[in-house]
């Protein structure tokens, strides 16, 4: 017969609850998306792109810039409101067919008021991971722009199944449909 302590069931009892609620995170850490917002990306002068490996900014067309760099900082571009520069960036990439690259793609062109070519570019970028979360954000506020709030709500459903209604996504998605948009 198994006999346990009662130090070790006040260790076991310590333990279930921060357990617990890491399990609980991990599920929307992973379905959040790619880009990290605690993360800042520097200002770097035109024509150069912050390489991670270095952390130097470096001439936008050196060879020793990933596409994953290049992609990183056309969306940092992007959120700085410099949206041709940002497409203008990502037409250089040796691989532009990744989900990132065509959600950021299609972020840039929606701000620059290209609506319709914007929701064709998410939608690719959904058809390589249709788990991305940043991209359904994106897509639901397009669909916003379009008029069709059923279907904001529609990606607000998904998103919430990935990771949950307190991830960014989903608040900031849900802030947009109530009419307070923050991106």
């Amino acid at each position: 017969m198994n006999h346990v302590s009662p130090s070790q069931r006040s260790i076991a009892r310590r333990l279930a609850i921060p357990v617990l609620l890491f399990s609980l995170h991990v599920p929307q850490v992973f379905a959040a998306g790619d880009d990290d917002s605690n993360r800042k990306t520097p200002d770097c002068p035109a024509g150069q792109v912050y390489n991670s490996a270095t952390k130097q900014c470096v001439p936008e067309k050196t060879s020793r810039l990933s596409d994953q760099d290049k992609t990183n900082y056309a969306y940092h571009l992007a959120k700085k409101g410099e949206y041709q520069a940002a497409l203008n960036l990502l037409d250089t990439l040796k691989n532009g067919n990744t989900a990132e690259a065509w959600n950021y793609r299609g972020y840039a062109t929606r701000k620059l008021g290209r609506t319709d070519e914007g929701i064709g570019y998410y939608q690719r970028s959904l058809a390589l991971n249709p788990n991305y979360a940043k991209v359904r954000e994106y897509l639901g506020e397009a669909w916003l722009v379009k008029g069709r709030p059923d279907l904001a709500q529609e990606q607000l459903k998904t998103i919430a199944s990935l990771c949950g209604q307190n991830c960014e996504e989903y608040r900031d998605l849900q802030a947009a449909i109530n009419g307070h948009p923050e991106s």
